[in-house]
């Protein structure tokens, strides 16, 4: 039996895997999400955290409403890899991801969230190995060991100083940075099915339901509503800066780059975050972590300019098993 139109649309959108590969597109969204904490903190002071996570989704859902019938149209053409991977895209590396980071820090101390999600990466590119197939070299060693040891070393002020308790924050962070490790390789497996804008529609278009969920779970969903318009600016500017152009950017580069690439060049994000927090939010840091944020730059940019330039890359992309 031929495909259907729908599946065709789906199989066809596949070869975009061959384009040249955009591991800088994905830092520079990754550098746009480094802006969240200047957005983030003045409405964290003013409202619950699911409040803000649930408008954000209604902001850029609103926006994105005349794209939804073609993204769905376009997924229900793929298959159940993809439509299970939307889900877990959609309502835990949106939504859920981020309420269960944040609820580390309430819970214990700051220091537990950090470390574990340091551990992002290693379960991206464990997850990359098991869903996509992707093959690492042993060169790969040389970007990801620099690259994580600065990120270490700019989250602490003091990274010999470091513990790891409660159990309950602990889990917390682990169950954060694993919904986001897992949207990073589940991305990359969506995107090698769908156009990068379908993706981004079908993620807010997901978590939307979920953030509204979580919402209605952290008491009234009606005092979540009302958000009063003296926060409608701060809400706006997070839902389009760090929010849709940063996942608009990171989805039309994730088409081309490796999902074990792509964890290494998100590692922007607290680069550009640390940079943000010292010149706006009169945050200091050590000795120690400006290293970490001049290692982390160095480590991603190198990257990208070796996967760019150089004929064998160290992460080779397998889209067989796709």
């Amino acid at each position: 039996m031929p495909d259907s139109p729908a599946r065709t649309l789906c199989v066809v959108t596949s070869t975009a895997g061959a384009r040249a590969d955009r591991t800088w597109l994905v830092a520079a969204a990754a550098a746009l999400w480094g802006t969240d904490g200047l957005l983030r903190l003045p409405l964290a002071e003013a409202l619950p955290t699911a409040t803000v996570v649930f408008w954000e989704h209604v902001i850029i859902v609103t926006v994105l409403l005349p794209l939804v019938p073609a993204a769905l149209r376009r997924l229900r053409g793929c298959g159940p890899r993809e439509w299970l991977a939307v889900l877990v895209i959609g309502g835990g590396a949106s939504a859920l991801a981020t309420t269960l980071f944040t609820a580390a820090f309430r819970t214990g101390d700051p220091v537990t969230p950090l470390v574990l999600q340091k551990l992002q990466p290693v379960l991206a590119v464990l997850a990359a190995f098991l869903l996509l197939g992707e093959r690492l070299r042993p060169g790969y060693l040389l970007f990801a060991g620099p690259a994580l040891l600065g990120a270490w070393l700019l989250a602490f002020p003091d990274p010999l100083d470091i513990e790891v308790a409660a159990l309950h924050t602990a889990l917390l962070a682990l169950g954060a940075a694993a919904l986001w490790a897992a949207g990073t390789v589940l991305g990359r497996l969506v995107s090698a099915r769908l156009p990068a804008r379908d993706v981004t529609v079908l993620r807010f278009s997901v978590g939307l339901p979920v953030a509204a969920v979580l919402a209605w779970a952290q008491g009234d969903l009606v005092s979540a509503v009302a958000v009063g318009w003296d926060n409608a600016v701060g809400l706006l500017l997070l839902a389009f800066v760090p929010g849709l152009l940063a996942l608009s950017l990171y989805y039309v580069g994730l088409q081309a780059t490796p999902a074990a690439r792509a964890t290494l060049a998100e590692l922007a994000f607290p680069a550009t975050a640390a940079v943000i927090g010292v010149t706006f939010l009169n945050a200091t840091l050590s000795v120690t972590q400006w290293i970490g944020l001049a290692v982390v730059v160095t480590a991603v940019t190198a990257l990208g300019w070796h996967e760019r330039t150089r004929r064998a890359p160290v992460v080779e992309p397998t889209l067989e098993r796709l």
